[in-house]
């Protein structure tokens, strides 16, 4: 672990396993309850010469940042497609998907509010940064995470205590080893540890703000451990997200583009399309063409040549989704393509794809983050719309169509966070991202997502009266 810009060993550890044929790949350190006080204590320590830091020094560290993660891809790499279950290619573009975010969130500024500038008075607001900062990243996106988190604490003037999945710690404690060059001690420390080391996180009233990904049952628990001390929280949760598709689209383009926004990472992915309406019109030759391109994706170790899609990351979720395989084969839906895999080492799935199940259908209902889609068929936009809007997610979701007035008028129906228009999952550091109902509270990314590691401080003059 990075504790102070020192190394520390564990004093007990926890296992790392290679999803892609379920052997010991690492052993990580378990963090006690010592060394996260340790931590928390270095974090506050440096938190007043980094806040007083110049905001343009801050910005240069980052960029520096971004440098040492850059000189390091092909060591990064390796670890991370080891641990997460990706192809080489995929980890490569995660890192340096870091890198590119820690360059775009520095390019930010936080504003200056000028109230009032009169002869009684001038009245300035202005943000100050908040203290330590709790930062909880998930298995799916273990580095790619990180930025939407340390890159606008580090900027705003907070310290931070971060903290990956103990499915991915791997890549992240090697980000720490990286990083102790480069920020001042006690500015960045890297903990990792078992099923304690989030509740001890949220709990810990030295920590001022949490940044959690993850899922909702999970985010739920966060919010209640951060409300003793009432620390601020940013949760980024789970989605169902849907695709609309309209009668109009090429069909071709469109089913290749929508395959990847499903089954990406294998469909581990919180703004993955997770189900598809797709009008009646072209809904046979869409599912045809969907099928046909998934049959030419090659799914196996992620660090062999030709693969495509990895493993599934972990096995809770690898034995989730072939329970909802198995509901639809007790519930005789159509499948396209897919099914329960034959029996072998990995977590492996092949992408799964679901003939017109019921609305009703847990395939349907439930977020399934896995290589798992169903197709819906309608006839009516009002009746997609509805469809779309229910239940109790609104993270992300698209439309599909030729006629992009047509596509933003029901896109403007859609309860999501996000809505993209032929496209899917495009972010960048200065688009603000965040979700509606039970997908989260606050956002991440653009000016909103850095003012959420700060807090509003006016400051009135009144000239003084000898």
């Amino acid at each position: 672990m990075t504790i102070d810009g020192l190394p520390i060993a564990g004093t007990s550890w926890i296992d790392v396993t290679n999803p892609a044929d379920g052997t010991l790949l690492a052993q990580a350190p378990d963090c006690s309850s010592e060394q996260l006080e340790a931590a928390v204590s270095a974090a506050r320590s440096a938190f007043p010469s980094w806040a007083a830091t110049a905001y343009e020094e801050r910005q240069k560290v980052l960029h520096e940042m971004a440098d040492a993660i850059e000189a390091h891809v092909e060591p990064l790499r390796q670890v991370l497609a080891r641990e997460a279950g990706k192809t080489l290619d995929d980890a490569r573009g995660e890192i340096l998907g870091l890198a590119y975010w820690l360059r775009g969130i520095s390019k930010l500024r936080l504003p200056e509010t000028v109230n009032e500038d009169s002869a009684a008075r001038r009245s300035v607001t202005r943000h100050v940064p908040l203290g330590v900062v709790g930062a909880i990243v998930p298995w799916n996106y273990p580095l790619g995470q990180i930025g939407f988190k340390l890159a606008p604490a580090l900027l705003a003037g907070n310290t931070v205590v971060l903290k990956p999945s103990p499915f991915t710690p791997l890549a992240t404690l090697r980000l720490g080893e990286l990083l102790r060059s480069v920020v001042p001690p006690g500015a960045v420390n890297v903990v990792s540890g078992g099923d304690s080391l989030g509740p001890w996180m949220t709990a810990h009233p030295g920590i001022d703000k949490i940044s959690f990904t993850g899922s909702t049952a999970t985010g739920r628990k966060v919010m209640a451990g951060a409300a003793g001390s009432l620390k601020r929280v940013t949760l980024e949760l789970g989605g169902n997200d849907p695709a609309i598709v309209l009668a109009d689209i090429d069909v071709p383009t469109v089913a290749e583009k929508l395959f990847w926004g499903a089954f990406g990472h294998n469909g581990q992915v919180c703004l993955a399309a997770k189900r598809v309406y797709i009008h009646s019109d072209v809904y046979e030759p869409l599912k045809r063409a969907l099928a046909d391109y998934a049959a030419t994706v090659r799914t196996g170790n992620g660090v062999t040549e030709d693969v495509r899609l990895g493993p599934l990351q972990n096995r809770p979720q690898y034995e989730r989704i072939l329970d909802l395989i198995r509901d639809c084969e007790d519930h005789d839906y159509s499948f396209l393509t897919g099914g329960l895999p034959e029996d072998g080492t990995g977590y492996f799935v092949r992408p799964t794809i679901i003939d017109n199940p019921p609305e009703h259908a847990r395939i349907v209902q439930e977020e399934q983050f896995g290589p798992v889609l169903p197709l819906l068929k309608f006839d009516d936009i009002e009746d997609a719309i509805t469809r779309a809007n229910a239940g109790d997610y609104g993270l992300g979701a698209s439309v599909w169509s030729a006629d992009t007035d047509a596509a933003l008028a029901v896109a403007r129906r859609l309860e999501a966070g996000t809505v993209w228009i032929n496209e899917i999952q495009h972010l960048t550091p200065q688009v603000t991202f965040g979700g509606l109902k039970d997908s989260g509270i606050g956002s991440e990314n653009g000016i909103e997502g850095l003012l959420a590691f700060t807090a509003p401080q006016t400051i009135t003059v009144t000239p003084g009266r000898s």
